[in-house]
């Protein structure tokens, strides 16, 4: 399977039967501009039709899974509907093609995984984190609707009422506190992050194919019925949400906080 042209935002490496899906914008935190937003919403069909690949592991290149969003995106999705619509629709397809895959996935957050990144981890099946790292979702908090994946799975994963703590404040959940609810499998030392998700991946990719992937494919029923209910609406809000002054002064201050240079804003998310 010819995984070329995703590069160089998303890389895709063989390991035996494991895919290595790294998110590769190390400069930025891995924050999503359009190019590896695209990329990650391809890729999930493409590792289906990989007849070699048994189980993937995801990650990010550098200290932070991802950053999320990309905050000159917000700057433009404020003025430009046709843009604002386009990153929405692909949110929906991405979360649907990857809720959709049939190969186990196994997530290292080797870093800070927040906004979309966050989302990734937790449409993972298995998700190991580094001991000194987080997760949060803060689109409540800088004025966007959490429309691209939390508002589906969490429920899932974790109690209503922690799901809803989360989500609507966006504070920092703590790796061995992310395990306590339910939103990660393991928590190890940094250093030892990817080779333990390739140990599980490894795990994954030794059972029978067809029954590991159809296993997968019932469990995730849940979650695509709720995808179902939730995310139109949800995606739908977020849209509205891209328009008001709130997500406005949001931008303005990652802008002030990174001195407007470029992507350094991706720090500012992290360090929000």
């Amino acid at each position: 399977m010819d995984y070329s042209d995703l590069a160089p935002s998303l890389l895709v490496e063989a390991d035996g039967p494991l895919r290595i899906v790294t998110m590769n914008r190390p400069d930025e935190l891995n924050s999503f501009d359009d190019a590896l937003h695209v990329a990650m919403r391809r890729v999930w069909d493409r590792l289906v039709d990989d007849d070699d690949a048994r189980a993937v592991v995801l990650t990010g290149a550098g200290r932070v899974f991802s950053a999320g969003g990309h905050v000159p995106n917000f700057i433009r999705n404020h003025h430009d509907l046709d843009a604002r619509r386009r990153d929405i629709r692909e949110g929906e397809r991405l979360a649907r093609a990857m809720m959709s895959c049939e190969l186990p996935v196994v997530a290292a957050v080797n870093g800070p995984a927040v906004g979309l990144g966050c989302s990734l981890a937790t449409m993972s099946d298995f998700v190991v984190m580094a001991e000194d790292t987080f997760m949060s979702d803060p689109h409540v908090s800088i004025g966007l609707v959490a429309g691209d994946g939390g508002a589906v799975t969490w429920p899932w994963l974790t109690s209503m009422l922690t799901a809803k703590e989360f989500l609507l404040l966006g504070d920092r959940i703590p790796a061995a506190d992310a395990a306590r609810a339910g939103l990660c499998n393991r928590v190890v030392p940094a250093d030892e992050v990817l080779e333990t998700a390739k140990a599980f991946a490894r795990r994954f990719a030794a059972l029978p194919a067809q029954s590991v992937r159809d296993t997968k494919r019932a469990l995730n029923m849940h979650l695509l019925d709720s995808a179902n209910g939730v995310l139109n609406f949800a995606l739908a809000a977020e849209y509205e949400s891209f328009g008001t002054d709130d997500i406005k002064a949001s931008v303005a201050r990652f802008l002030a906080k990174s001195d407007g240079k470029g992507d350094e804003n991706a720090d500012a998310q992290v360090n929000a």
